[in-house]
């Protein structure tokens, strides 16, 4: 089962990322090459002479933008199957629909979300390449943190449903895990390095894209993988989560 889920999460995965790969053509693509020609005409300003060009600009936005995404898309898939499988009847007696839905959004929310809003997406020529290392690690630590937040916030609403509710249980977690990240926020580092004279509507624009390449490729993974798979599994109850999904 567990190999027949991961099959089918990695197919919607690349779904998936056909989706955000329009949206990122179309949204996305426009607001780099204002970034780039921004670059440029600072370097000539300074009179530096132009980098040589590794990979042309329209490769770039073609086949290369098709790869990564591709890719992304496939194991992002892949690792959402997994996180199905965990959940599937373990947070309450929804099917395979409900299920899938309530994961992209946790997903979305700890993994792209929250760490989006402490360190956002930057486009090209934002950013000192000697701090690169420093941000990666930032952005991934605090991926890290989210997750580890949200699947607290999840043991603490299972533990108070039977006393409090469901609803109240729930809006519990969520509170829980607003004011655990805001403790994070608090604590890390902030990274402010836009130019003066970047144009603040570019940089807005790809950040809107950026998030809304995320929210196609989750919203997509929600939608498309319960309707998938619901046919392969049985209905299953928190009386009988305790038994995982396994091989068949």
């Amino acid at each position: 089962m567990i190999r027949s889920l991961l099959v089918r999460g990695m197919l919607v995965g690349l779904a998936a990322a056909l989706l955000a790969l329009v949206v990122a053509w179309i949204f996305g693509e426009p607001q780099v090459g204002h970034a780039i020609g921004f670059e440029e005409h600072q370097a000539a300003l300074a009179g530096e002479p132009p980098e040589p060009e590794l990979v042309s600009r329209s490769m770039q936005k073609t086949l290369g933008l098709a790869t990564g995404i591709g890719l992304y898309g496939v194991a992002l898939g892949g690792l959402f199957a997994l996180a199905f499988a965990f959940a599937y009847g373990r947070i309450g007696s929804f099917g395979a629909r409900a299920t899938s839905a309530l994961v992209a959004l946790a997903g979305f929310t700890a993994v792209e979300l929250a760490p989006f809003m402490k360190y956002p997406a930057n486009p090209p020529s934002v950013g000192s390449p000697d701090t690169i290392g420093k941000r990666t690690a930032l952005y991934f630590g605090l991926i890290l943190i989210s997750v580890l937040f949200a699947i607290a916030a999840v043991l603490i609403g299972r533990r108070l449903a039977p006393r409090l509710g469901n609803w109240n249980a729930a809006l519990t977690a969520v509170g829980v895990f607003i004011a655990l990240l805001g403790v994070a926020y608090l604590t890390m580092p902030t990274v402010q390095e836009v130019p003066k004279d970047f144009p603040a509507v570019v940089l807005w624009r790809f950040r809107l894209s950026s998030l809304g390449i995320q929210a196609t490729l989750w919203t997509a993974l929600g939608l498309l993988f319960g309707p998938l798979t619901e046919r392969r599994l049985p209905h299953r109850s928190p009386a009988t989560a305790a038994t995982p999904i396994t091989t068949a």
